[in-house]
């Protein structure tokens, strides 16, 4: 065997060309750990892959490009062959505890709470940052967008409005933004607040005839990240004080970061201008995360608990819980307690076991997020696509599609997409 000269070459040429063609997430993930190995006369290349579970994917997604790169630099056929590399010992790490959620706390952050007695709290989550959030192609112009903002506030994309469903890490990425910016300026004003929470404050505000505190609060700010929006629904009041509260943030070149479960002209129940208010800075959409970065979430996540995830558990996981960043989390949490109470390393076998009620609920049921994604997948184009109200058929049959889909598995009568064909 060779691994130098000619043959090494090769597999090179066959690595740089896969580099351009694959997005970077899915490059990293497959393509950047293997290795291989070239028959001296270049007839066959071995590919070393990590393990069981890459390799079959491997096998059914890019065994026949690689040969088919192979063939057309080197000009003559090269077989493809696929093998296990050799294990490394793996440094045992301990079984740890259940982790704690990412998201923020419901004592800090929750509808409803009190506000703090004393002095000017932020409500921030330090541990939502942009470094321990997971960047992939489903957050990544969302993710871009949040960074100018935290870098140049009150310039571009104000308001930020970032959308999408449960548990995709809106939040996470709000917090981000006040982290960021604290970072740099230490004396910013900054506000986390739940849409709820504002509610709350405006029937306060009313009720203890407080309104120049609550606007002290709200309009002195220099960033607002304010979550779920669309619980301003059939809040007239709330509504009203809301668009005040906004305008007086960006006569003060003040900025403002918002999340909802749908785009601003989704929004059901909310006054015309305070959607077009809402419209007027950039719209992000956050998809559910692909393969490849769903498993970086739990590797990552693992980590940052003391664990350390075997990557063919994580595939198998990944492949398994699919619609959201939360049920990931929930998923690992499972299978790391049952680690440490059972006094077992993390395998596919311990997560199964670990994992057996949603495993069977699972294949009892489909949700409308996973048929959305998996058809959205199918056809290349994106979740958020068949919200549009633009319809080319592209959009059109896939939606339809999705649609019918969910019709009898999950009882929905149509989709929660626009029901206007």
């Amino acid at each position: 065997m060779s691994t130098d000269g000619i043959g090494e070459s090769l597999w090179q040429a066959c690595v740089d060309q896969l580099a351009q063609e694959l997005s970077e997430q899915q490059f990293n993930t497959w393509i950047k750990p293997l290795t291989a190995e070239v028959a001296d006369d270049l007839s066959r290349m071995t590919v070393f892959v990590a393990n069981r579970f890459k390799l079959d994917w491997i096998r059914a997604q890019y065994a026949g490009k690689i040969a088919g790169m192979a063939e057309k630099i080197y000009g003559q056929p090269v077989a493809i062959e696929l093998a296990l590399a050799p294990r490394e010992i793996p440094v045992r790490a301990a079984p740890v505890a259940v982790m704690t959620e990412t998201d923020v706390p419901r004592d800090v952050a929750g509808p409803g709470e009190e506000p703090p007695a004393a002095g000017f709290k932020n409500r921030l989550n330090s541990g939502l940052t942009f470094d321990t959030l997971v960047e992939g192609t489903a957050n990544r112009m969302a993710r871009a967008a949040a960074m100018h903002v935290a870098g140049m506030p009150g310039h571009l994309y104000n308001p930020l409005f970032i959308y999408g469903g449960v548990g995709l890490g809106k939040t996470h990425l709000m917090h981000a933004v006040g982290n960021r910016l604290l970072a740099d300026r230490v004396d910013s004003k900054v506000l986390y607040i739940h849409a709820e929470q504002f509610v709350s404050d405006v029937v306060k505000a009313y009720q203890r005839k407080t309104f120049d505190e609550f606007k002290e609060r709200y309009h002195s700010l220099d960033l607002l990240l304010i979550d779920d929006v669309q619980f301003f629904a059939n809040k007239d009041r709330t509504q009203e004080e809301f668009f005040n509260a906004f305008e007086a943030l960006l006569a003060k070149k003040s900025h403002i970061v918002m999340t909802s479960d749908t785009y601003p002209k989704g929004l059901a129940d909310i006054h015309e201008r305070l959607v077009s208010r809402f419209d007027s800075g950039l719209t992000v959409a956050i998809e559910p995360p692909e393969l490849e970065m769903r498993v970086a979430i739990l590797i990552n996540k693992a980590r940052v608990e003391g664990a350390e995830m075997p990557e063919e558990v994580a595939f198998f996981v990944a492949k398994n819980v699919r619609s959201n960043v939360r049920e990931l989390e929930g998923a690992l949490r499972k299978i790391l307690a049952y680690s440490r109470f059972n006094q077992k390393e993390i395998s596919i076998a311990l997560a199964r076991e670990a994992l057996r009620d949603l495993l069977s609920i699972q294949n009892r049921q489909i949700s409308v997020e996973n048929i959305q994604k998996t058809v959205a997948d199918y056809y290349k184009i994106k979740v958020a696509d068949m919200y549009s109200k633009k319809r080319p058929a592209s959009i059109a049959r896939p939606r339809q599609i999705a649609m019918y889909l969910a019709k009898e598995p999950v009882s929905y009568t149509h989709l929660t997409l626009p029901t206007k064909a």
